[in-house]
């Protein structure tokens, strides 16, 4: 068996790859077993890195931002009572609150789209914002660290 830590968006991975045959593969990331297939496996495969999306802060006008809990992020889990991980994978939709933003326990920080559903991702404790790790498209699974609230 192979293991390999990659490190997404700040977030770090641990993948098993615990038997390949031919392009079939079944792997282990974060402790969820998974079966993949290469795919192009004789095409080169070029990297471009892309600079992370900037969140926009929302007009003055618009109503007080919340705050989300069972969120998680590309952190690995097990990180303090303030870290906001997301309760199952999916596709972040939006965060709703910037660095810096002061939030309440209970309030919605995030959503998430989980099998055509949309979850709001509430904040676990009052506090302030001290780092968000995914911007609106990013796809996560369970338990990745989405923010952190100190």
């Amino acid at each position: 068996m192979k293991q390999f830590i990659y490190r997404i968006n700040g977030q770090e991975y641990i993948v098993a790859v615990n038997k390949m045959e031919g392009d079939l593969a079944e792997v282990a990331v974060n402790g969820t077993n998974y079966k993949v297939e290469l795919v192009n496996s004789d095409e080169d495969v070029n990297f471009v890195a892309r600079p992370a999306a900037k969140a926009t802060p929302a007009p003055a006008a618009a109503a007080p931002k919340a705050t989300a809990a069972a969120a998680s992020a590309n952190k690995p889990a097990g990180g303090g009572a303030g870290t906001v991980k997301s309760p199952l994978p999916g596709i972040v939709i939006g965060v709703q609150v910037n660095v810096g933003d002061e939030v309440k326990k209970g309030q919605t920080v995030a959503m998430l789209e989980a099998m055509k559903m949309e979850n709001a991702i509430q904040a676990p404790v009052d506090g302030k914002v001290t780092e968000i790790y995914v911007n609106a498209g990013d796809s996560v699974l369970e338990g990745v660290a989405l923010l952190a609230i100190g």
